[in-house]
């Protein structure tokens, strides 16, 4: 696949996931298990603190990502470069911000979200029509909300 030279090394590296955009058959799939494995490390390196890493890191990660998403996208002249997964590790970040972390959770919170995100439900379609960067982020962003909110009902069922 032709790297674009558009776009500066930073841009690049951001919205490939550093890399993980050019791993061959879904792309998106990878960056969403690398981002399991950051969650798995912060929990295991922050047990109590990983909501408020996670909270962090989306408040500063989106806006960057939604902005370099758009350059990316217009240098490459295609709406949704399946390069991009920053998009995938903000969405999969997004399921694990009101769930206790364990390895059931980390599992059943990466099939969820891989299923909204593929499905897009209701109004995640809807956000893919967003301009931009907008659009490539937040169609994740609700799939991510959709997983998160299937996986707390899920735990709260399997607790009682």
């Amino acid at each position: 696949m032709k790297r674009d030279t558009k776009v500066s090394r930073l841009i690049r590296g951001v919205v490939t996931g550093f890399g993980i955009g050019y791993l061959p058959l879904a792309p998106g799939t990878w960056a969403s298990g690398a981002t399991v494995g950051l969650v798995a490390l912060i929990h295991w390196a922050l047990p109590t603190r990983e909501g408020l890493v996670l909270v962090g890191a989306l408040v500063l990660l989106t806006p960057v990502a939604i902005k370099f998403s758009t350059r990316f996208s217009q240098a490459l002249n295609h709406s949704d470069p399946s390069q991009i997964v920053i998009d995938e590790i903000i969405g999969q970040m997004v399921c694990f911000l009101w769930v206790p972390v364990s390895t059931f959770s980390l599992f059943a919170g990466f099939l969820m979200f891989r299923f909204f995100d593929i499905v897009k439900p209701f109004p995640v379609r809807n956000c893919e029509r967003l301009p931009g960067g907008m659009g490539i982020v937040f169609d994740d962003v609700a799939a991510g909300l959709y997983a998160g909110v299937f996986l707390s009902l899920l735990l709260w069922l399997m607790s009682g």
